[in-house]
């Protein structure tokens, strides 16, 4: 849209310039040639100027190529501007200044075309000099004497005419228009970010009442086993929401920060599986990253599997026990998460494949999901991973 915007400008722009100057060149050519006597070469290169020039800019509403109108402008301006300057005293004529109209032209379309008229203009008056310098007589003054410095009087008006009246008044408005449509621009991220703010705030309110839905759910339930089943599923249910309540809350709304998510995360669980009077300790190593959307949840998820497994089945009743979570960065998109607990374990034989749990299947696809490895530590007392992963993009899919 912005691009877009720039292209249109650019091209009222020159549009308009093309206009103007052939008209200019038109009435030049016409007080050069019936008002101040030049009746050789200079007013047919303002004709013929005029007339390429028209003929450059209409044929642009068929072919619709900016840059090849802006450059056959461009060429036909400079071969006209060298002709006159040359034609009307050389490096004495008042009429080079337009050569650095061409110059601004250029800068103006952009910066590469800007820089290579520009030495190409330093080159060509480097020549004319050098002409007039060593008297070098390859073409003649063919302005009267009496007309000279009405002549450099009118170069010079016509110079400052194009450069403040045309350019300058263009270049006012386009910048105008530029800051206006800037202005805009930023007002609808404003308004999107609002938005998505309040889509975020919706989706956790939405994922609390599903929870406080499963919450009742449980109390109705005389079957322990099911309560408990029941329970698991809240909790997955609110470690979405925190994820999207983070989110709520931050300036950034593509990422959380990670380490308040998870001791968040952890304290909440601890106290709903072990009570609030608990003998468990949580050592949280995490660096300073933010995490998307798309990595944030999964990632939850998977840390809501291990730490719920932990206090069930590895620390049970009301003993002591400590889980530990440390998450380092080891590349740009590859992280490194060891998660785990000092307490009973399990035997090597019960894998994803053979066990009833859904817990230790989700831990295992939810890698999968972050496009990384799990491998159990053995060397450590209790159950403990070592989970490597990918930072993923927009491309979140539920567990299938």
């Amino acid at each position: 849209m912005a691009y877009q915007q720039r292209l249109k400008t650019k091209t009222n722009l020159i549009l308009r310039v093309n206009y103007i100057s052939s008209i200019l060149s038109l009435l030049f050519g016409i007080v050069c040639f019936y008002f101040l006597d030049i009746v050789k070469v200079i007013p047919f290169v303002f004709f013929g100027f005029t007339i390429l020039n028209l003929i450059n800019t209409l044929a642009f509403t068929y072919h619709k190529n900016l840059t090849l109108t802006y450059n056959i402008t461009s060429i036909t301006a400079l071969l006209s501007a060298v002709t006159v300057t040359l034609f009307s005293g050389g490096i004495n004529s008042s009429f080079i200044f337009v050569l650095a109209l061409i110059v601004f032209a250029g800068y103006v379309t952009t910066k590469k075309y800007g820089a290579f008229y520009l030495y190409l203009i330093f080159v060509i008056v480097t020549l004319i000099f050098l002409e007039s310098f060593f008297n070098f007589k390859f073409v003649q003054n063919e302005i009267p004497e009496d007309s000279r410095k009405v002549f450099n009087f009118i170069s010079i008006l016509f110079s400052v005419y194009l450069l403040g009246g045309v350019f300058g008044k263009v270049l006012v408005k386009t910048h105008y228009n530029l800051y206006r449509s800037k202005m805009e621009v930023e007002q609808q991220v404003k308004e999107k970010e609002t938005l998505l703010k309040e889509v975020h705030h919706r989706v956790k309110n939405n994922l609390q009442t599903v929870s406080s839905l499963l919450s009742l759910q449980a109390r109705n339930m005389k079957d322990p086993d099911m309560r408990t089943m029941i329970k698991s599923s809240q909790n997955r249910v609110n470690s979405m929401a925190m994820v999207h309540e983070m989110l709520y809350m931050r300036e950034d709304l593509s990422k959380i920060e990670y380490k308040s998510y998870v001791e968040e995360l952890s304290e909440y669980l601890v106290k709903s599986i072990k009570g609030t009077d608990n003998r468990i300790k949580v050592a949280i190593d995490i660096i300073d990253i933010n995490l998307g959307i798309d990595t944030a949840i999964p990632l939850g998820l998977l840390i809501n599997e291990a730490i719920t497994n932990s206090l069930k089945y590895g620390i049970k009743d009301n003993s002591e026990g400590e889980i530990s979570i440390a998450l380092k960065k080891e590349t740009d998109d590859d992280y490194i998460l060891n998660i785990g607990d000092n307490g009973e374990g399990y035997a090597d034989t019960i894998t994803p494949q053979t066990s009833t749990s859904l817990g230790l299947k989700l831990i295992y696809n939810l890698t999968r999901q972050l496009k990384g490895s799990i491998l159990k530590d053995a060397s450590k007392k209790g159950t403990n991973y070592i989970i490597k992963f990918k930072e993923i993009g927009e491309n979140f899919q539920p567990i299938g």
